[in-house]
């Protein structure tokens, strides 16, 4: 058994705060921008459009991961509308965070009239490892209630400002889903350049992020069910895996086409 016993709020001022899955969170959009810059300089492209993009997809990610975890929890937003702009006070989707900010940086990029794809996979390792950096925070404060396990890596929350505390102990789902995104950055670096044409990296991050979102989310008690027993980020998950997989195999088919028409 794991016992966690860190405030959850690093620090209070008035009716603000900063917990740890807010500082933890914004390490994570640092160092993947920091990361970003330096693989789009080693494929020779510009680093001020990763400045511009992240000046773009940060604050597009934001109000997208806020404005999927509204809708996961509208009733208690439609009863408390003051509470939908508190972001300090906890409460951003992941799910939410990848599409605004993708959606944001495809529509400065096409704005400029710069190729989406190229810069799409530079910076595909850097989003999954903010994620991961951004799931530390997660598990220190015990916000996101997990199932009971008797495994002997079962954590148990002793602070009383943790909202898992007093409950037994429960699969760290966050730490395996932390783990599960070290696992992609890894392979997303050393297929980098190596899987044509570009967009292609992108595309297999949301594909391997989808598929384990998707089974760790059983381990989830902190989301509403939405149809068939499946929660809000398995729904999503399921919808881009229908738009990224078979992408994925067109793109790649095409590529493949072309390259052996140009040999022939």
């Amino acid at each position: 058994m794991i016992r966690i016993g860190l405030n959850p709020i690093l620090f209070q001022f008035g009716p603000f705060s900063l917990a740890w899955h807010g500082l933890f969170i914004a390490v994570g959009m640092v160092v993947a921008v920091w990361l970003s810059a330096r693989l789009a300089a080693k494929a020779g492209l510009s680093v001020e459009t990763i400045y511009s993009l992240a000046l773009w997809g940060i604050p597009g990610g934001i109000i997208g991961a806020r404005l999927v975890h509204v809708i996961d929890y509208w009733d208690f937003y439609l009863a408390h509308p003051g509470s939908i702009l508190a972001l300090w006070g906890g409460g951003l989707a992941v799910w939410g965070g990848i599409l605004g900010g993708a959606v944001t940086g495809v529509m400065y990029l096409w704005i400029k009239g710069i190729p989406s794809g190229v810069y799409a996979d530079v910076i595909a390792p850097g989003l999954i490892l903010a994620q991961a950096i951004g799931r530390i925070g997660d598990v220190i404060n015990g916000e996101h209630i997990s199932s009971a396990t008797t495994l002997p890596w079962g954590v148990v929350y002793t602070h009383p400002g943790s909202p898992s505390y007093g409950l037994p102990p429960t699969h760290p789902a966050v730490a395996y889903e932390l783990l599960m995104n070290l696992v992609i950055f890894g392979l997303l670096l050393k297929l980098r350049g190596r899987i044509q044409p570009g967009g292609s990296l992108f595309l297999l991050y949301l594909i391997l992020y989808s598929t384990g979102r998707f089974f760790l989310n059983f381990l989830r008690m902190d989301s509403n069910t939405l149809f068939l027993s499946l929660a809000q980020p398995q729904w999503i998950s399921l919808l881009v895996l229908v738009v990224a997989v078979p992408l994925f195999v067109f793109r790649k088919l095409s590529h493949r086409s072309v390259g052996t028409e140009a040999n022939s």
